[in-house]
């Protein structure tokens, strides 16, 4: 069974995507911390990111970097926080958080709450970044 990551690679679920190559997606979380709060996965599902190959998993890291510099072009922030979890979804994903002080990387915090226009405006602004890196 696919996991609800796949689907949303795939179309079956909507998202909304800020990045995309051939190996990898981006989109943001729809329970974000932050504006702006992005998840980065591979395309191939792999549950547990230290199993992912070693080239893939440099790409992966490459390609988040990249998605993390588009984001910092367009949310105000000191830093984009990565934050690896792996336990919520058996996808492997990179949290890619804009945030101006540690706390504000606290899953424990509430989440923002955003509207469809809020983050369609955030997605493309974002997409648009990271197109013209």
């Amino acid at each position: 069974m696919a996991t609800i990551f796949s689907r949303i690679v795939e179309g079956e679920i909507p998202s909304y995507k800020v990045a995309e190559s051939k190996d990898f997606y981006a989109f943001l979380d729809i329970n974000p911390l932050a504006r702006g709060h992005t998840l980065v996965i591979p395309k191939k599902e792999v549950d547990y990111i230290f199993d992912i190959e070693n080239e893939l998993y440099k790409e992966l890291f490459t390609f988040a970097k990249t998605v993390g510099k588009a984001i910092e072009r367009v949310i105000p922030c000191k830093r984009i926080g990565i934050i690896v979890f792996g336990l919520d979804v058996p996808h492997a994903h990179i949290h890619l958080i804009p945030i101006n002080k540690s706390s504000d990387m606290s899953f424990d915090s509430p989440k923002l709450s955003l509207d469809k226009e809020e983050f369609e405006e955030i997605a493309a602004k974002i997409q648009k970044a990271f197109q013209d890196a």
